[in-house]
């Protein structure tokens, strides 16, 4: 936890600037969007707010339907954050979510219906909201990889199914967690992303943007509530190998 009274420190003062661009850290009972096209970072930026926590002492759940646990460990390597000691110390609890067949760690039972229901066993999955802080990455798999879910889009009732997902999660918060979705925007039909938009207390939107040879990318600052110290509109930033996140100080086009 933050010195600042409920702020989740993200840590790595000495090696980037984004704790202190973003704040100081994200406020406690937060949820936080994290919104951006493919390749805009957004898995690089929620694999670097997972280990910063980590290394601040927060508890940490970090849920990929991208990565499994192998291929998590080559990318935070790739990104130097060492996370084997936040692994092993049982502070960084990694799951991988095989939206595809509903398998891994939304896996349930036998019957192929009912282990699709993603959604269902997502908010089922107990140990997974144990920690301090829980990051879905990427949230907009699970939604479109869930029956149910699409049933409703198609009866265009995709706004009530994600009221009620965000009643789940607004319980979740009210312990002084915070709950972080990752969104490729353009994935998912604007009625069932809005109300994730809406209540959202920390909405981060990624744009890349091509100058010459070189993409630039920033994080737009949409909302931040129950900030520390002021946060700015936009954050420049880069993603390098054996480096991370590394904070730029040009703005971007």
């Amino acid at each position: 936890m933050s010195q600042r009274q409920n702020l989740y420190s993200l840590g790595l003062e000495e090696r980037d600037r984004l704790n202190k661009e973003l704040g100081g850290g994200i406020p406690q009972g937060s949820i936080v969007l994290i919104e951006g096209d493919y390749g805009a970072g957004k898995s690089a930026l929620s694999q670097r707010f997972s280990f910063g926590l980590c290394d601040q002492g927060a508890s940490v759940t970090l849920l990929s339907t991208e990565l499994t646990v192998r291929g998590f460990i080559d990318q935070m390597h790739s990104l130097d954050y060492g996370v084997e000691e936040h692994l092993l110390d049982e502070r960084l609890l990694f799951l991988h979510a095989d939206v595809d067949t509903g398998g891994s760690a939304l896996r349930g039972g036998d019957d192929n219906t009912d282990r699709k229901k993603l959604l269902k066993r997502l908010m089922e999955a107990e140990a997974m909201w144990d920690g301090d802080v829980i990051v879905i990455d990427t949230f907009d798999a699970i939604l479109r990889n869930d029956p149910n879910f699409e049933a409703l889009v198609r009866q265009n009732e995709e706004r009530q199914a994600a009221l009620e997902i965000i009643s789940f999660f607004r319980d979740i918060v009210t312990q002084g967690k915070v709950i972080v979705l990752t969104v490729d925007p353009s994935t998912v039909d604007e009625e069932a992303i809005g109300p994730f938009r809406s209540i959202a207390d920390v909405f981060l939107e990624l744009q890349m943007a091509e100058v010459g040879n070189d993409v630039r990318r920033s994080i737009q600052v949409r909302r931040f509530a129950g900030m520390g110290e002021q946060v700015g509109d936009s954050v420049g930033f880069s993603v390098r190998s054996g480096t991370g996140i590394v904070i730029e100080s040009r703005s971007v086009a």
